[in-house]
């Protein structure tokens, strides 16, 4: 990409690395970043040789939040004008499943981005939070709603509320990553779950990804209802023959 705020890196087999690159400010997000990740998550949503996209930033930091310079001396208006959310649902809108590599800090902005995505591989050195309350501010992408639903009421409240870190194995704990590997190897696992998801079935893998999004908003029997008429549909699909044909006749599926 031109602007290099944002590096995106093509691996073959249908994955795409997006890399933060601001590494100077520990790859805090400004306008140019946040305006470039929406961007480039909405043409890989459309490009249908994309079947998986990890998401990293450097051994340093993840992304270490909003970069403050930004907001300083700015005023309500300002603010609104940015159209935040709509920078913001470019990346939760993304259909293809989302593999975020997290290494260094996630703070602020940058753990919101981080929640953005769908499995967390997460070094066992990285540090979180969401620290928003100690400069007088709260979160403003999505933390008390994807933290809360992620790790529960009182757990949030206790990191929202104190603006504390915490380390990989309380994020573990809590459920808020995936697996928690050596630094060294983040980025590598990363690949190795995107690639796997890419080798799948994708309508079912869409499918899926749909449905437990549908979950975090909708009543129960709302999302079962849901689940059901995906689950229906993908008896149309040529994926789900090969999938029990090779099952049954005890070989590896070749999935389309």
């Amino acid at each position: 990409m031109s602007s290099q705020v944002l590096i995106r890196e093509s691996v073959l087999e249908g994955v795409v690395v997006l890399r933060l690159n601001r590494p100077e400010v520990l790859n805090a997000l400004n306008l140019e970043l946040r305006r470039a990740l929406a961007q480039v998550f909405t043409d890989l949503d459309r490009d249908d040789t994309v079947k998986a996209i990890v998401l990293a930033g450097s051994a340093k930091a993840f992304c270490a939040g909003a970069d403050l310079n930004e907001y300083v001396d700015a005023n309500p208006m300002e603010i609104v004008a940015r159209q935040m959310g709509g920078l913001w649902s470019a990346i939760s809108s993304c259909a293809k499943p989302v593999v975020v590599a997290l290494r260094g800090f996630a703070l602020g902005g940058g753990l919101e981005l981080a929640m953005h995505g769908d499995i967390i591989v997460c070094s066992e050195l990285a540090k979180m939070g969401q620290p928003e309350v100690q400069i007088g501010l709260m979160p403003g992408g999505g933390a008390t709603q994807r933290l809360t639903r992620a790790v529960g009421k009182f757990k949030a409240m206790k990191w929202l509320l104190t603006g504390a870190l915490f380390s990989a194995s309380e994020a573990f704990e809590m459920g808020l990553v995936s697996e928690v590997v050596p630094d060294e190897e983040v980025d590598a696992r990363a690949l190795v779950l995107a690639k796997q998801l890419a080798k799948g079935p994708q309508q079912a893998i869409r499918s899926i990804k749909q449905s437990v999004l549908q979950s975090m908003s909708v009543p129960l029997e709302q999302g079962l209802e849901f689940e059901r008429k995906s689950f229906q549909l993908l008896f149309a699909t040529a994926d789900k023959t090969e999938g029990i044909r090779a099952r049954l006749e005890k070989r590896d599926a070749k999935f389309d």
